[in-house]
């Protein structure tokens, strides 16, 4: 598990988009088929907006036809969080950075092998760090 990384509302406000902080620190969504990276194909790294602990690779990206970044498993085992989330009377497994915190969507059983997993992912909340080209 990531040590704990925690940043102030000011900090946070001044450095973010207000998307980007509605939804990493407001638990917000983009609407679908508008954020950065729902097509994006580029080769690298996801890291999280807010504290830049890695979260997805680009190889477990796939078009879910949903609008929202997919992956079919986080970077590293423990770089994302994993909460019960009953908002809108449905429940949902949310997905959060466990080093900050940081909101970042969803997951569900409904994703490709070969972890039958779909992170449903905001591109408010990441940024993408390509590789380098060799």
């Amino acid at each position: 598990m990531a040590e704990k990384t925690l940043k102030n509302e000011e900090e946070l406000r001044s450095r973010l988009t207000p998307e980007q902080y509605h939804v990493t620190q407001e638990s917000g969504t983009e609407r679908a088929f508008t954020g950065k990276y729902w097509k994006t194909k580029d080769p690298g790294t996801y890291l999280c907006v807010c504290c830049s602990q890695p979260l997805f690779n680009s190889e477990t990206k796939f078009d879910s036809g949903t609008g929202w970044p997919s992956f079919w498993r986080p970077a590293e085992q423990g770089q994302v969080a994993e909460h019960t989330d009953v908002s809108y009377g449905v429940s949902r497994t949310e997905v959060r950075c466990s080093s900050c915190g940081a909101h970042l969507g969803h997951v569900f059983e409904d994703g490709p092998a070969p972890t039958g997993l779909r992170y449903c992912i905001n591109s408010a909340a990441l940024d993408l760090k390509p590789r380098d080209k060799k």
